[in-house]
């Protein structure tokens, strides 16, 4: 393969009843030796008891930036919408620096109401919230640019989504990951039409890693065959059961 494969590890912070159990996934994780940590930026668990155990994002991950040494650090996603874009760059500034430059933006359009009604966000429409998405992606990039100190390096931005027409087109403009949730045929399609976006605006589609879901050992040959260079397993709380992830670790160092 032209570029190496990375896994992470999704540590969903949802159903652990105490810290403790998600840092020591954390250091779990870090020794099985994946490539990225992810978090996801939500209030309330998104299966299970959705009024269940759950903690904050990006508190999270500033407390792993302090404890991990080598991995790359983020949220798979940032909700575009919960926070002001300002804001959220010097947050994610800030984490950038306590982990010695091992940020990773992710942000996406967000999506789930319960998170929005709850906490006091407009909800709005799929339309409304990826134009908000499209004002906050140069205001963040405009305010790494002010920061004083500067982010430790140019931090990566994951863009999340697969909406045809906009959320590509913004990853064509601002991402350096594309994380998508499609399935091998519409991930295939969608890789052309992204192709096209970068080829509007000027940038190569290469320059773009392409992300997605662990698919099985089985499957991920065939993904990594269009592209994909990122492979992220979800593990959910409490037990933070890892036997997937060292699967993907095994998978990845057999290549």
């Amino acid at each position: 393969m032209s570029t190496p494969v990375r896994i992470a590890a999704q540590l969903q912070p949802q159903h652990a009843p105490d810290y403790g159990l998600i840092r020591d996934a954390v250091l779990r994780a870090e020794d099985a030796g994946v490539d990225i940590i992810f978090t996801w930026d939500h209030f309330y668990p998104l299966n299970g008891d959705l009024d269940g155990h759950h903690f904050e994002c990006w508190s999270l991950l500033a407390a792993w930036a302090e404890q991990t040494e080598r991995v790359e650090l983020g949220a798979l996603v940032t909700g575009g919408g919960y926070r002001n874009p300002d804001l959220l760059a010097d947050i994610a500034r800030t984490v950038d620096h306590i982990s010695g430059g091992r940020l990773i933006l992710g942000i996406g359009a967000g999506w789930n109401e319960k998170d929005y009604d709850n906490y006091g966000y407009e909800f709005g429409t799929p339309g409304s919230r990826l134009a908000l998405l499209k004002e906050y992606l140069p205001r963040i990039r405009s305010r790494f640019e002010q920061l004083n100190p500067a982010p430790l390096r140019e931090i990566p931005i994951l863009i999340g989504g697969g909406g045809e027409r906009k959320t590509l087109r913004l990853v064509a403009e601002h991402a350096n990951i594309w994380h998508s949730f499609s399935d091998l045929g519409t991930l295939r399609r969608k890789n052309a039409i992204l192709a096209q976006h970068c080829a509007d605006v000027g940038r190569e589609p290469d320059v773009i890693d392409r992300s997605t879901s662990w698919p099985g050992a089985d499957g991920a040959a065939a993904y990594a065959a269009e592209g994909v260079r990122l492979f992220t397993v979800g593990v959910s709380g409490p037990e933070y059961d890892l036997t997937e992830v060292r699967n993907a670790v095994a998978w990845r160092d057999a290549q």
